[in-house]
């Protein structure tokens, strides 16, 4: 990086998603992998903790980390991608349905009206309730 803190070197995408529940799909795989390289993080510290829930609002993701059934739709998506399957069925982490109303990831991704918009603000804990 010579003298300067910022790097502008980008890594190229190496998939491609065909549907939404795809690409939510390899998401919540990369979670997966940050919550069990916290998980192990927490061991020095002497924390154990039994399973990690993920959240997540997609029915068709949370599917097929529990059975990723090998049919037209899912045949194309790499091995590699399983990762989140894997972890399910091994106990280590659990993934959880969160509903459209309480997704507080959603105040950073999408735009939202007034009133999702204070509900999730307060649930972030960060405002109190403003009349």
């Amino acid at each position: 990086m010579g003298c300067c803190l910022t790097s502008w070197f980008s890594k190229k995408q190496t998939t491609l998603a065909i549907s939404t529940a795809e690409a939510e799909y390899v998401s919540a795989g990369k979670a997966c992998q940050q919550a069990l390289w916290m998980k192990l993080a927490l061991v020095d510290y002497g924390i154990s903790l039994d399973d990690i829930p993920i959240m997540c609002d997609n029915n068709r993701v949370i599917d097929l980390s529990k059975n990723p059934a090998q049919h037209s739709r899912t045949k194309h998506i790499e091995i590699c991608h399983h990762f989140l399957h894997d972890n399910v069925q091994k106990g280590n982490i659990s993934i959880e349905k969160v509903s459209l109303e309480d997704n507080i990831a959603d105040i950073l991704t999408k735009p939202l009206k007034r009133e999702p918009f204070s509900y999730l603000r307060l649930s972030l804990g960060k405002m109190e309730q403003i009349d």
